[in-house]
């Protein structure tokens, strides 16, 4: 890790995050850790069996599981560090809607473990973009706050390659069809010839249905991109559980 590298983390902890304090419950911690222990025997780690191809939480190992089969083709592998469960939801909510980016340095850490973990081995990061306008009402755009921190710890670089060029409705609100109608002709890919022959990994907050990162891989792999992997803090398992 790089002195400057260094140094903008532990600006980062110092400023931003209240080391003594539990992330979740706010209680007083003095062992230099994010959780006590009450709340981190809680965390939902999704270390379990899960879907071989999207990574979700299902109750037997699958190769695809009913959320992503026949659906997210152009991924080549998703995986999250957890599933989309208290205390971690209350978390990543936080972070996205209420400018508690404190947060992001402990997802970081865990996405650079589930990097090293899945062995990934991409030539870029990259991250799911957002309208100007979007992100000026919010201040930062989340997904490119998880794939900076995600970049700095592995030393892969992060490429800005993708442009988000109209609004959408919220896609927590839609069904599985209505995503990706949603987001028909919403990306764009601006820097074809860094992405051509190139191994990328994506990297969201949330993986929902994987409608966003279906589209959005799709979009690279036409531009000439070998492969596209998709890591997540947090995913929500399928309904039916397999």
């Amino acid at each position: 890790m790089s002195v400057k590298t260094f140094l903008s983390r532990l600006l980062r902890l110092n400023f931003f995050y209240p080391k003594w304090r539990c992330l979740s419950c706010g209680k007083e911690i003095f062992d230099g850790k994010y959780f006590c222990k009450e709340c981190e025997d809680k965390l939902p780690y999704n270390d379990g069996a899960i879907c071989d191809h999207c990574g979700r939480k299902v109750i037997a190992p699958e190769n695809y599981c009913t959320t992503c089969k026949n659906v997210l083709v152009s991924l080549d592998k998703c995986r999250s560090v957890f599933s989309y469960e208290p205390p971690i939801s209350a978390l990543i909510k936080k972070g996205k809607y209420y400018n508690a980016k404190y947060v992001y340095e402990y997802f970081c850490d865990t996405l650079y473990t589930a990097y090293l973990k899945n062995y990934f081995n991409a030539d870029y990061v990259t991250y799911v973009p957002m309208t100007l306008k979007a992100q000026k009402k919010r201040g930062y755009n989340q997904s490119k706050l998880l794939a900076q921190g995600l970049s700095e710890r592995t030393g892969v670089r992060l490429l800005d390659c993708l442009t988000k060029v109209k609004e959408t409705r919220r896609q927590a609100t839609l069904g599985r069809a209505d995503r990706l109608k949603n987001l028909d002709e919403v990306f764009r890919v601006t820097d074809k010839k860094s992405v051509k022959d190139k191994t990328l990994v994506i990297v969201d907050d949330v993986t929902t249905t994987g409608a966003t990162a279906q589209v959005i891989a799709e979009r690279l792999k036409k531009a000439g991109a070998l492969k596209v992997y998709l890591l997540t803090v947090a995913s929500t398992p399928p309904i039916d559980k397999y």
